[in-house]
């Protein structure tokens, strides 16, 4: 974070306390309605989370002033689902893919699940959970409920790094979208952002401004190996970050 007035400094301070003791007090309001919505069609369930994540990233930008605009909107498939392997840099994205897609599926570690409230919220959408400890079983449960929810048309959206990356920094990006996209034939969409300036990793300070995020040309599996569609997707995102990240 750059060097700032005291002054200054508080008032991050407490706008960042007042969107923190909103989307708290929200999310364990609002987990009751996510929770009395699952006897509904996947869809349905969708929506009720997609509103509560729209929500939260309005009262960001309200309270915190922090913003978004988006770059390569005419690169998402109109009629089509496909892979979206994101940069994951912070919590925002979490939020705003769950609105901006319809129907997402993430692929997540199943201790999120029981986190109160927030994985009660998480459960209702039907995401893909994995054991991290039990690699091989992980890939074949992403692969046959992917490929599931693929065929039904709902979205994947996977972070390949993991787990939040500090902004400025690259992570390891891991095999398991690209090999779902191998199997399956369904297309990689990927997308670069910088979220981590303005909602750093494990930092309480929401610092205003706006996210810049890129949504990339659709990558094609054609007869490409899940070794080359990972290169080719780390490839994309990484050059787009070096690009938005000098603004």
């Amino acid at each position: 974070m750059k060097k700032i007035s005291k002054l200054k400094y508080v008032s991050l301070f407490m706008r960042s306390l007042i969107f923190s003791v909103f989307m708290m007090v929200f999310t364990m309001f609002y987990s009751f309605i996510c929770l009395m919505t699952y006897p509904l069609p996947i869809h349905y369930r969708c929506k009720t989370v997609g509103l509560w994540s729209r929500i939260i990233v309005g009262a960001l930008k309200l309270i915190c002033g922090v913003n978004f605009r988006i770059e390569g909107r005419a690169n998402i498939p109109p009629h089509d689902n496909a892979i979206i392997m994101s940069k994951h840099q912070s919590t925002w994205e979490t939020f705003f893919m769950q609105y901006y897609f319809r129907d997402v599926a993430i692929i997540a570690k199943r201790e999120l699940l029981w986190v109160p409230f927030f994985g009660w919220g998480l459960a209702v959408t039907g995401p893909i959970t994995i054991n991290r400890s039990q690699k091989s079983s992980a890939m074949t449960q992403i692969i046959q409920k992917g490929r599931q929810f693929l065929a039904a048309g709902r979205w994947i959206l996977v972070f390949p790094e993991g787990t939040r990356i500090a902004s400025g920094q690259v992570g390891k990006y891991h095999i398991g979208g690209a090999r779902l996209a191998a199997e399956t034939g369904y297309p990689i969409l990927p997308i670069a952002h910088n979220a981590g300036r303005y909602w750093p990793k494990r930092g309480f300070i929401k610092m205003p401004g706006t996210i810049h995020v890129v949504i990339g040309p659709i990558i094609e599996v054609k007869d490409r190996k899940a070794d080359e569609l990972l290169a080719l997707t780390k490839d994309w995102i990484e050059e787009t970050m070096t690009r938005i990240d000098k603004k």
